[in-house]
């Protein structure tokens, strides 16, 4: 039986009430929510934890850290999903463990996943800065990487994805990504879902219709010291 350090019980508690409570205030169902607990940089021993909670779900952003903590952790009933930037010549190795990718932002990676005969479920990472450098697609050309997405059937593309900026209300940020889905869900009914919503603004992409929050620091606590 997995020990389960009292503190991080509480933690999830506390985030998974405040889930329930943004749900009741947008009146939706926390059925239609998604929680991924982010465990960048944490050891496999937390995820053991975690899943001894009740998680399924699990997001890492950097695959040197993911694959041994999800080779060490197999045995566990766990989806991963992949929600950094990923390097093309990544993908492959990526798509070992990682049914999800919340982070295809351009063709050249989505060229890399065609070659991956497994299904995989993708988000469209979408930039909502005027940083041409912060990682996602520019909004004018979201449509266009939605047909090559389309046209790859081992790719199942479940919606579009975004971080919130530092220095623009999270809310408005989230509003906008939802018109952005809108737009992909004309094109493809199916791509319903919206990846959006982290630590400090869950509540906010709840609002704006959000179905999967990637929540770290609100849950694990406080991220070790990055190697």
């Amino acid at each position: 039986m997995t020990d389960i350090d009292p503190l991080l019980a509480e933690r999830y508690a506390t985030v998974t009430q405040g889930i329930a409570e943004a749900c009741r205030a947008a009146g939706r169902s926390v059925d239609e929510i998604t929680t991924v607990v982010v465990t960048k940089f944490h050891p496999a021993a937390l995820i053991e934890q975690l899943a001894a909670l009740g998680v399924s779900d699990v997001g890492e952003n950097r695959h040197q850290d993911a694959a041994p903590k999800a080779a060490a952790l197999a045995a566990l009933p766990l989806t991963w999903h992949f929600v950094g930037q990923l390097q093309s010549n990544k993908a492959r190795a990526v798509t070992e463990y990682a049914r999800v990718i919340h982070s295809v932002d351009r063709s050249s990676l989505v060229t890399a996943l065609a070659k991956v005969e497994r299904p995989i479920e993708v988000f469209l990472e979408v930039n909502l800065t005027d940083d041409p450098g912060r990682g996602g697609v520019e909004p004018g050309e979201v449509l266009r990487l939605a047909e090559s997405v389309l046209d790859v059937p081992s790719l199942s593309l479940l919606g579009v994805m975004a971080v919130a900026p530092l220095d623009k209300p999270a809310r408005a940020a989230f509003e906008r990504l939802r018109s952005i889905s809108d737009e992909v869900r004309a094109l493809a009914p199916q791509a319903s879902k919206i990846s959006a919503g982290m630590s400090g603004d869950y509540a906010e992409a709840i609002a704006e219709g959000a179905t999967h929050l990637r929540i770290g620091a609100a849950i694990t606590g406080k991220r070790p010291a990055q190697p």
